[in-house]
């Protein structure tokens, strides 16, 4: 299978160079030419496991890596992982799921494809005989969970820039606590759009990316999106048959990725109601489904950091679909935002998504709510997809990250503090961090200067 461009200027490459490449040479983002047609494959995959499911899955795209191989990398992947079922589905009601996804070494989902990511990285490093650095901006739980993916690995460096102050104590812990010495945790002075803008356009200077061998690790990265599409798919085979079709699957967003991955499934044969994108306050993703306007506004901090986004950086793979894959109009819509901070369409292609809106009050509630109502404790970003849930579908909700996550949040919402041991341990580990200005210059010789 070979994968192309959303901006079609960049000639089609095959799965492994789209992962090592990460932002395609035109600016664009990497899709599969086309995609399979998986219904014929359902009742087979029902009875298998979280790894095997993915190796099914994953093999369909991933055709230039031999297949045992491949299996190895995925079993390796989700050895980590403490729950058996690797993403549980629990029920809370007659059409109320919650989709566990916080159970990796980092408690917070962006491990299901970081940790293969990771793994996938390495295998490149060894197979070629070369070094990489990969460079990455966070609101929270990437950085950790892309670190964690890398840590110690030989030949491999890795550079996470995130908002100082904008993330929580122990997300920022889990980044620069690691004592591993191929890790750089970059605390940059604005906010995580800053960030992303100025890694987008170091990757842009293709002299610089070839020279230090630079790879994203963020959710542009194919991979990743390719990855979380497969517990969907677990998800959606453990609903009983006579509900699948009725499925909405409600998603915590902020970059968009994740959704995308849950839709992307879709179009492959899998039965799905609709998707619903759950926003905190900062509500870019759910004006533009409420309105057909794409408008970047100031960034807010709420008790969801890891969703405080005004700038999707998978809104591209969507925008592409949605303009009936027109390179040329992606382009012309990208050249407007990029110039403008906005555009408006007037005819948008929503693909049946949904959206919702939580404010900090509204979290609040919500945490309080499904804990009077279910006895489960939900961490604030889980919290937004619980807003206004439609009665009459079958409810998967995505719990992105655990709740010992956020403490504070949850002590005020419920009045007990949530605690995980791997995040106890770290609370006497010393910080380790680097202060920088979200300027291109001094992040490129920052990574100049440590890059392998």
């Amino acid at each position: 299978m070979k994968f192309i461009s959303t901006r079609g200027q960049t000639p089609p490459v095959r799965f492994s160079e789209a992962v090592a490449i990460g932002l395609a040479p035109d600016g664009g983002l990497f899709l599969p030419e086309s995609l399979p047609d998986i219904s014929g494959q359902l009742s087979k995959w029902e009875k298998l496991s979280y790894a095997e499911l993915c190796f099914e899955f994953l093999s369909l795209f991933a055709t230039d890596i031999e297949p045992s191989v491949l299996r190895g990398l995925i079993e390796k992947s989700y050895a980590t992982f403490s729950h058996p079922e690797i993403a549980p589905l629990k029920k809370l009601g007659a059409k109320l799921y919650v989709l566990e996804l916080f159970h990796g070494p980092t408690l917070a989902f962006k491990d299901f494809a970081l940790q293969l990511l990771g793994n996938l990285y390495e295998h490149q490093c060894q197979r070629d005989g070369r070094s990489i650095n990969v460079l990455g901006a966070t609101s929270g739980d990437t950085g950790a969970a892309a670190i964690h993916g890398l840590l110690g690995k030989p030949n491999t460096a890795i550079f996470i820039l995130y908002p100082d102050g904008r993330v929580s104590p122990l997300q920022e812990r889990q980044m620069t606590c690691t004592g591993a010495e191929n890790v750089f945790s970059i605390a940059v002075d604005g906010s995580f759009d800053d960030a992303q803008a100025a890694i987008k356009t170091i990757f842009g200077e293709k002299d610089f990316s070839a020279k230090h061998r630079l790879s994203a690790v963020n959710s542009i990265n194919l991979a990743r999106v390719l990855a979380q599409c497969v517990y969907y798919l677990f998800a959606w085979l453990r609903v009983p048959a006579r509900d699948r079709a009725n499925i909405e699957f409600v998603v915590p967003t902020g970059n968009f990725g994740n959704v995308l991955a849950g839709w992307l499934l879709s179009q492959m044969g899998v039965g799905v109601a609709g998707f619903k994108v759950a926003t905190n306050q900062n509500d870019i993703l759910h004006r533009l489904f409420s309105t057909g306007e794409y408008r970047v506004g100031d960034v807010q901090a709420s008790l969801a950091p890891s969703m405080d986004i005004q700038v999707a950086s998978n809104f591209e793979r969507f925008l592409y679909f949605s303009v009936g894959r027109d390179a040329d109009k992606v382009r012309a819509v990208m050249a407007q935002l990029k110039a403008t901070g906005g555009y408006t369409f007037e005819n948008l292609n929503t693909f049946g998504f949904s959206s919702s809106r939580a404010s900090d009050a509204d979290i609040t509630a919500i945490i309080r709510r499904v804990h009077a109502n279910h006895g489960y404790v939900i961490d604030p970003h889980t919290a937004c997809g619980f807003q206004d849930l439609n009665p009459d579908r079958v409810s998967v909700v995505l719990s992105t990250a655990h709740p010992a996550k956020f403490p504070d949040a949850i002590r005020a919402a419920i009045g007990q503090e949530p605690v995980h041991p791997a995040l106890e341990a770290l609370k006497s580990c010393p910080i380790v961090k680097h202060l920088l200005p979200a300027k291109v210059e001094a992040i490129k010789a920052f990574v100049e200067s440590r890059a392998v």
